[in-house]
């Protein structure tokens, strides 16, 4: 997931909302989430989710909801998010 957060002035500000939201993704959905790039912007940042299953519809709708939840949250802004499956 591409993430743009307005409202950080600091490397401080945009860790507070990143780790605010990976925390709420993971209790909310049971998966493990990592910011995977963009790390020295204030901005901008990276997410990628995890999910495991071997019911490909049931992991494709989590994907799909996590995305959903992720855009829905005050603090950033959900810019774009693709899916892969292994």
């Amino acid at each position: 997931m591409e993430l743009f957060i307005p409202g950080s002035r600091s490397l401080k500000d945009k860790r507070r909302v990143v780790k605010s939201l990976k925390e709420q993704i993971h209790n909310r959905y049971n998966c493990s989430v990592a910011e995977i790039g963009e790390k020295d912007l204030w901005a901008r940042a990276s997410l990628a989710a995890c999910v495991i299953g071997d019911d490909v519809r049931f992991v494709n709708t989590q994907l799909n909801e996590i995305a959903r939840f992720a855009a829905q949250k005050n603090g950033a802004e959900l810019l774009d998010y693709r899916i892969e499956m292994l």
